[in-house]
């Protein structure tokens, strides 16, 4: 895939790019015309430069899967996606006006302003809910209106749809999201919850009260943390005027443990719209934050939420297994490529509910540092994205019942560890290179994943006498079978 120069008068798809409206860290935005589509149109393209970010790849692709699914007032209208095999775009309506990002400049907001705002949010947060995603990233430049005065989500790179893999939460380890707006679950590794939403809902309405963002902006994982043991000021000392039924709103959907929250976000929208129907509690009549005694022994005691990788509520993991296959890519790999797919073909068979997780290693430096283009200024990871789903397209899978990965790592066989003990994955497929002086002198990755997976392993190989590969032994911890 060459790389494609976007600006304005290029088209992409029949689709003509207008003049860029926004440049991020991992997007750009563009106006865009179509004839077939009269309505006013907006084209986003993943920044796939030098340096860029590899999590930009990873949520263009959760989003190019997840707008689509998505329908209503409160979500942009899809309209195309770009294929990533030759310039990945995604194409959807674009909503007139601007995001609440300029309402910042004058706060502290009237009350009435806040409920008004706060429940056309919750509502929208609540449809969204309502079609399995967890939007993860609410924040004011991601909320825009209609002329209706339906508030409208954007951007879901971030997000998780109950019914799809999750790529961000599955490939990257560290939490991802806008720091000031981070649920405390979230920021410990649980990215399924919907109340994580009404977290930083509620993160909002302190700010649009009081001015001031309740956790400040930190920077470092230790920052984010704090928010799971240290509480902020209540809104009411920083505005006195803060009447009592929205501090109880606003801390209720703040509370550390997500079971203390409103069950849903509709219900959240109701007591906005119903103050004096709002239930006060001690909530409402805190004038100052939790005293040292209250605070050290939460900052000590384990949270009762956390960590929450694998299937659905309606599909647990049991019913639901997860079979990774690592896949060599180069071209000392390519002799064990179909005997790949022949075992995971096999697998499938006897395990119909089984989803696949394709992962291949971008090898990087240890010390040095490695370009993320190639001599033709493609993007390496993008390039390697594209070959993991060449490679997989004879398996026929649906979407949803496949992923892909391409993890960044100096370490093959450790990248390949830590993505099989972070997602729990059930079993593992992947081939062994003919043997060489250097593997013997090091080792194979096959090897050393065998002998640390915590899941069934099968290695397959292509010798003299064609593919070698033996059946996997029953799931254990530390059970493993080679060929």
């Amino acid at each position: 895939m060459a790389a494609i120069r976007i600006g304005p008068g290029a088209t992409l798809g029949g689709f003509q790019v207008g003049p860029r409206i926004h440049k991020g860290v991992m997007a750009s935005l563009w106006e865009a015309t179509h004839p077939d589509h009269p309505i006013p149109l907006l084209i986003k393209v993943p920044v796939l430069s030098e340096g860029s970010d590899p999590a930009a790849i990873v949520g263009f692709e959760m989003e190019q899967m997840i707008l689509p699914r998505l329908e209503g007032p409160h979500v942009p209208r899809f309209v195309a996606a770009g294929d990533f095999t030759e310039q990945p775009y995604l194409v959807m309506e674009r909503i007139p006006g601007t995001s609440l990002l300029p309402t910042l400049t004058r706060l502290p907001l009237p009350i009435h302003e806040v409920a008004r705002l706060g429940a056309r949010i919750a509502l929208a947060l609540d449809d969204l809910h309502r079609q399995h995603v967890v939007h993860l990233d609410v924040k004011p430049s991601n909320i825009l209106f209609r002329p209706g005065g339906e508030a409208v989500l954007i951007d879901y790179g971030l997000s998780h749809h109950d019914e799809l893999p999750d790529l961000i939460g599955e490939e990257f380890r560290l939490p991802y999201g806008t720091a000031p707006y981070m649920a405390p679950e979230q920021v410990l590794g649980n990215r399924r919850d919907p109340r994580s939403d009404q977290f930083a809902l509620g993160v909002l309405l302190y700010f649009f009260t009081t001015g001031v963002r309740p956790f400040g902006d930190p920077q470092r994982l230790s920052g984010l943390k704090i928010r799971i043991w240290r509480d902020p000021a209540p809104p009411r000392k920083l505005r006195p005027d803060c009447p009592p039924w929205l501090q109880e709103v606003i801390l209720r959907c703040m509370e550390v443990n997500p079971a203390w929250r409103y069950p849903t976000a509709a219900q959240l929208a109701f007591d906005l719209q119903n103050p004096d129907q709002v239930r006060l509690t001690v909530r409402s009549e805190k004038l100052r934050r939790d005293g040292f005694t209250t605070v050290l022994k939460r900052r000590f005691r384990e949270p009762a939420f956390g960590i929450h990788r694998g299937g659905t509520v309606a599909s647990p993991d049991e019913e639901a297994p997860i079979v990774a296959v690592a896949v060599d890519l180069s071209e000392a790999g390519s002799d064990v490529c179909e005997t790949l797919r022949v075992m995971v073909s096999h697998i499938l068979g006897t395990l119909p509910g089984a989803r696949v997780a394709c992962l291949n290693v971008l090898k990087q430096g240890v010390i040095t540092l490695d370009s993320t283009l190639d001599r033709e200024g493609r993007n390496k990871h993008l390039q390697r994205l594209v070959e993991l789903k060449h490679w997989a397209e004879p398996l026929k899978l649906e979407e949803g019942r496949v992923s892909f990965h391409v993890l960044e790592a100096p370490h093959a066989a450790a990248a390949i560890l830590r993505y099989l003990h972070a997602n729990r994955v059930d079993h593992v497929v992947l081939g062994a290179r003919a043997g060489s002086a250097r593997r013997t002198l090091l080792g194979s990755v096959s090897s050393e994943v065998a002998a640390h997976a915590p899941c069934t392993v099968t290695v397959v190989r292509v010798g003299r006498r064609g593919p070698q590969y033996s059946e996997p032994e029953a799931r254990s911890e530390d059970s493993w079978t080679v060929g």
